[in-house]
C-alpha cells in the first residue's frame, strides 16, 4: 500500500498544479495550426525543430507574474500545496540550472528565477512548496526520450547523468525544503534507473515526497491517469492531476471550462476514495493567470470556508451498496458529511448501521432532524428531515454532519 508517511499530504486533499513555459507563448497554436492535444505538448504534437522553439525563450518577459500573488491566491483558495512545472517535457528550466543554459535566468530577458520566488512565497504563506520535474522526457537533450517518436539509438544514461540527475541535486539543494518532487512519463525508465532516482532525492531531503509517475511502482503515492477518477475507494495514499477545461498549459482555443458546481463535486468524489485533487492553473505567457480560472476558483473558495470541514483531512469512505445519484459520502472518525446535489426535504438512506448523535446542515449549523430506523425488511437505515424552505440549501453542495456513536461507518451488506 502506498504511504507518503507525511501527515501534511494525507489531510491536505487540494492543491494546485501549475503548467507554465515557453509552451505559453504559443498557446494552443503554431504557424497557424491548432494543436489538438494540451498545449504544453504542442513542441511535439506538432513536430517543431529544436532550433525554431528555442527561439521562444528571447519572447519570454512575464511582466504580470508575481510570485507573491500567485502563492496568497492558492492559500486564499483553499489550497494546502503548490505544484509548479520547474522543467517539462520541453526540457527548458523555469530556474537558475547551472548545468543546462537552456533556462530562464540565462535565456530569457525575464532573467529571475522562477522557482526561487515561488518557494519563498510558499514558506511566506505556509503552502508546501512541490515541484514537477519530467526526469524521463526531454525533447532538447538529444538523449531524452521523446513520446511517438523513434528513441532507438539514444544514450539515456548521458542524459541522466549531464542533466536529469544534476538538475534534481540542483532544485533539492538551492531552494530549501522541497515537500514533493513531482515526476513525470517514465517512458523507457528501467527500475533500476527509476530507483536511482529515488535514491537521490531521498538521501538529500528523506521527507520530500515521490509521485508515482517516477515509475516500476517505486513512488510514495499512486498518481492516476490525468483526470482519472478510481471508481472505487483506494486504500493507501493518492492523487488525481486534472485541469479546468481540457489543458494544463494555458490555450487561447480552449473555452470548455468547467463550472464550479463541476469541480467541487468532482473534488468530493476523488475525496471520498481518499484521494488529493491537484488542480491546474495554466498562466498566460505574460504571468497573468487567466480570469476564467480566477472566477472558477473564487466560487470554489467561497464553498470551502463554509464546508471545507467535510474536505480537509477526511479518510475513504467505504462503498455505498446503494447507487445514489444525488449524494456524495466524505468523512473521518465519528462524522460522515452527507452531500447533496440538489435541495432534498427529506432523505432515506438504508443499510447504515451507525446511531446518529448529532446532524445538522455544515454551512449554517442549522439542525436536521435524523432518525434511526428500521425497514420493513428489517435493514437499518437513517432517516432525515431536512428543511422545507430552499433558502436552507447551500446553493452549489448543501452537507449534512452526521455526528455518529461510532468511529468507522457501519454499512450492512445486501442481503
Amino acid at each position: 500500500m502506498y504511504d507518503t508517511k507525511q501527515k501534511w499530504f494525507k489531510e491536505a486533499k487540494y492543491g494546485m498544479f501549475i503548467h507554465w513555459g515557453l509552451y505559453s507563448i504559443l498557446a494552443g497554436e503554431y504557424n497557424g495550426k491548432v494543436t489538438d492535444n494540451i498545449a504544453e505538448w504542442i513542441m511535439n504534437d506538432l513536430d517543431i525543430p529544436i532550433p525554431e522553439y528555442e527561439k521562444l525563450a528571447a519572447q519570454f518577459n512575464p511582466v504580470n507574474f508575481n510570485a507573491d500573488e500567485y502563492v496568497r491566491q492558492a492559500r486564499d483558495w483553499g489550497m494546502k500545496y503548490l505544484t509548479f512545472t520547474a522543467k517539462h517535457h520541453d526540457g527548458f528550466a523555469l530556474y537558475h540550472s547551472h548545468c543546462s543554459s537552456y533556462n530562464v535566468v540565462d535565456a530569457t530577458p525575464f532573467g529571475r528565477d522562477i522557482v526561487a520566488e515561488l518557494g519563498e512565497a510558499c514558506r511566506k504563506y505556509d503552502v508546501k512548496f512541490c515541484l514537477y520535474y519530467s526526469q524521463a522526457q526531454d525533447w532538447h537533450h538529444p538523449d531524452g526520450y521523446i513520446h511517438k517518436k523513434n528513441n532507438d539509438g539514444k544514450n539515456f544514461r548521458r542524459y541522466l547523468d549531464e542533466k536529469c540527475l544534476p538538475q534534481i541535486k540542483e532544485l533539492l539543494t538551492g531552494y530549501g525544503d522541497v515537500h514533493m518532487l513531482w515526476l513525470d512519463t517514465p517512458m523507457g525508465c528501467t527500475k533500476e534507473e527509476s530507483q536511482e532516482i529515488y535514491d537521490l532525492i531521498k538521501s538529500i531531503q528523506p521527507a520530500c515526497i515521490v509521485s508515482g509517475r517516477i515509475g516500476n511502482q517505486i513512488g510514495d503515492y499512486m498518481t492516476t491517469g490525468d483526470n482519472a477518477i478510481p471508481s472505487l475507494p483506494f486504500n493507501g495514499d493518492w492523487e488525481v492531476p486534472a485541469t479546468l477545461n481540457d489543458t494544463f498549459a494555458y490555450s487561447k482555443h480552449d473555452h470548455n471550462w468547467k463550472t464550479p458546481e463541476e469541480i467541487i463535486h468532482l473534488m468530493l468524489r476523488i475525496n471520498s476514495r481518499g484521494g488529493n485533487y491537484l488542480l491546474n492553473i495554466g498562466p498566460k505567457a505574460d504571468g497573468s493567470i487567466p480570469e476564467e480560472s480566477c472566477r472558477i476558483l473564487d466560487s470554489i473558495a467561497e464553498y470551502l470556508k463554509s464546508c471545507g470541514d467535510s474536505v480537509y483531512a477526511t479518510k475513504p469512505v467505504p462503498h455505498y451498496v446503494y447507487e445514489m445519484d444525488n449524494v456524495i459520502f466524505t468523512g473521518k472518525d465519528y462524522r460522515l458529511y452527507i452531500h447533496l446535489k440538489k435541495p432534498v426535504k427529506k432523505l432515506l438512506l438504508n443499510n447504515i448501521a451507525n446511531t446518529i448523535e448529532k446532524a445538522y446542515l455544515l454551512h449554517s449549523g442549522k439542525p436536521v432532524i435524523g432518525n434511526c430506523v428500521k425497514s420493513c425488511e428489517g435493514d437499518s437505515c437513517w432517516m432525515f428531515e431536512i428543511s422545507e424552505d430552499e433558502s436552507d440549501f447551500h446553493p452549489i453542495d448543501t452537507v449534512i454532519c452526521v455526528e455518529m456513536g461510532e468511529k468507522e461507518l457501519l454499512l450492512e451488506t445486501l442481503k
